[in-house]
Order: structure tokens, then C-alpha cells, then sequence
């Protein structure tokens, strides 16, 4: 099976994310899509991050009735911060039967070489790339590594999300509904 990697913190889960999954699934020749969720990104600031035990149950609430998207916690008992390279490296020694690729935004693609081990990913795993706003791919856009995924742009960040939520603003129709819903019953984000 070939199995599609979307890392994130997914603080929250929205829409956009979805679309990207979904897309990647139907264009990319891949089985399954997981959503890794990380509980520290070494790349981001984590004081907005919730606890990833809310972000994993947002994540699952939001792919409820794909049978082909996985949310998964493997993250959360690896060494922190969490690198990619490790997780791959760990993901593909427990289930080696699969092969895995890398569900990245362009924007990533730009800073990718500041990620430990980039070299390895390239090189053993591949990445799906979808388009952002902004953002060109610089010297990995050719490589062969590298595939371009033609997915809609989208432009709703987690951060616009929080920001609506602080502001006492709905966020119906960014995040799906149960997400939505979840977020409000644990008074996430205020």
C-alpha cells in the first residue's frame, strides 16, 4: 500500500486541510492518507498550541466516515522535538510493508532545507506537493523527488481560525461541524 503522510499540527483541523487530503487521494496514486498529528513542531511556536490529545480528537471527528483517511498519534510517544526523518524512519520500521510519501504546502517546500535530514526524505520517501499562495518551491521544484499535486487554493490558516475564535466570531463552515462543535463545548482557543 502507498500511504501519504500529511504532518501538522492541525491546531485546528479546518477545511483546507481536508480538501488537500482528499485531493491528494484522488490524484496523487496513493491508498490511504494519514494525518500525522505532532505534538511540537521544532520549525513553529507552540504557545498557541492546545494539547495534542484535542488536536488528535479534532482530527478524528473531522475525517469520521472516510475509511481511506487515518488520524494517527505516532508522534506522541517519539523523542521531542518531533523531526520528520525520525517519525518516517519509525513509521516505516513498524509497518515496512508500506510505501510512504510526504504531503507537503509549497511554502514548506521553500524552508525544506532546514529540516533535519531533508536529504533522506528526497531520497527514501518523496514528497506530494500542493500549491500555496506566495510561494514558488525554489531549487526543489524540479527535483525528482518532488510531485506537484494540483489542489485548490485555499486559503484558511489555523491561525485565522483561533483568531476569529478569540474575536467571538463563528467559525461554521472553516472546520467542519463536530469540529466546530468540540471546540465550542471545551471552550478551545479563548
Amino acid at each position: 500500500m502507498t500511504i501519504g503522510l500529511f504532518f501538522g499540527s492541525f491546531n485546528p483541523i479546518h477545511i483546507g486541510h481536508l480538501i488537500i487530503a482528499q485531493t491528494v487521494l484522488d490524484d496523487a496514486k496513493i491508498d490511504e492518507v494519514w494525518f500525522i498529528v505532532s505534538p511540537k513542531n521544532p520549525l513553529k511556536d507552540s504557545n498557541t498550541l492546545i494539547h495534542h490529545f484535542d488536536r488528535i480528537d479534532m482530527v478524528e471527528l473531522a475525517i469520521e466516515g472516510n475509511d481511506r483517511f487515518k488520524a494517527s498519534d505516532i508522534e506522541f510517544n517519539l523523542p521531542l522535538p518531533s523531526y520528520t526523518v525520525d517519525t518516517l524512519t519509525y513509521i516505516s520500521e513498524k509497518h515496512s510493508n508500506n510505501e510512504y510519501k510526504l504531503i507537503i504546502g509549497e511554502d514548506n517546500l521553500e524552508s525544506f532545507h532546514k529540516w533535519k535530514n531533508h536529504e533522506v526524505i528526497l531520497k527514501n520517501y518523496g514528497l506530494l506537493v500542493y500549491s500555496r499562495i506566495n510561494s514558488d518551491g525554489n531549487k526543489y521544484k524540479e527535483h525528482p523527488g518532488v510531485e506537484y499535486i494540483d489542489a485548490p487554493l485555499v486559503n484558511i490558516s489555523a491561525t485565522y481560525i483561533r483568531k476569529k475564535i478569540r474575536q467571538q466570531k463563528s467559525i461554521k463552515y472553516l472546520v467542519p461541524e463536530k469540529v466546530e462543535q468540540f471546540i465550542n463545548e471545551r471552550k478551545l482557543y479563548i
